[in-house]
């Protein structure tokens, strides 16, 4: 992984990928992504409008701005495509302040690796650069593609709870010693 930062933004960049930060007029590449019903299953959700769409994607931009890091959209070099996003989300989990890594990709890009890639980037970038203590994943207890991916990563099963009314499994990681 290489990372560039400037006085404002991060890119992380892998074999194939390039992490920047996710951006206002990524909206249509994003839209697409959680407007496909294959997506938006590993949810149980119905895809989003436009509106929710709009409001995710500023809660997001705004969570950037607040903490100083965020979701990075993820493009495939080869290709220029915006192809999914992964990042770190700062959130409260049963009364602890956590740091999450998600990923959510276009359903056409699935079973290639680019998740793990993606995920992996963002795990040094978190551990190295950020030295957070902690990572977790948190995913629906039948998201399955979810589970391998936090596991490449190093991440191990804690625990299963209810959040929102659904089972979820947690993942977790300890920074490396020093």
């Amino acid at each position: 992984m290489k990372t560039t930062t400037t006085k404002t933004t991060t890119t992380l960049k892998t074999h194939r990928l390039q992490l920047r930060p996710m951006q206002a007029d990524d909206f249509d590449a994003l839209h697409e992504i959680f407007s496909d019903p294959r997506v938006m299953a590993s949810f149980d959700s119905e895809p989003l409008t436009p509106a929710q769409m709009q409001r995710w994607l500023q809660r997001n931009l705004d969570h950037q701005s607040q903490f100083g890091y965020g979701l990075f959209s993820v493009v495939e070099t080869a290709s220029g495509r915006l192809v999914g996003d992964c990042g770190l989300e700062r959130m409260e989990i049963e009364g602890q302040t956590v740091a999450e890594l998600g990923y959510d990709f276009r359903s056409d890009v699935w079973d290639q690796g680019f998740a793990t890639e993606a995920a992996a980037a963002v795990r040094d970038y978190a551990f190295e650069v950020l030295c957070l203590p902690r990572l977790v994943s948190l995913m629906r207890v039948g998201n399955v593609a979810s589970q391998r991916v936090a596991e490449k990563v190093g991440m191990r099963r804690e625990a299963e709870f209810e959040r929102y009314g659904a089972r979820y499994f947690r993942y977790g990681i300890e920074a490396p010693a020093a």
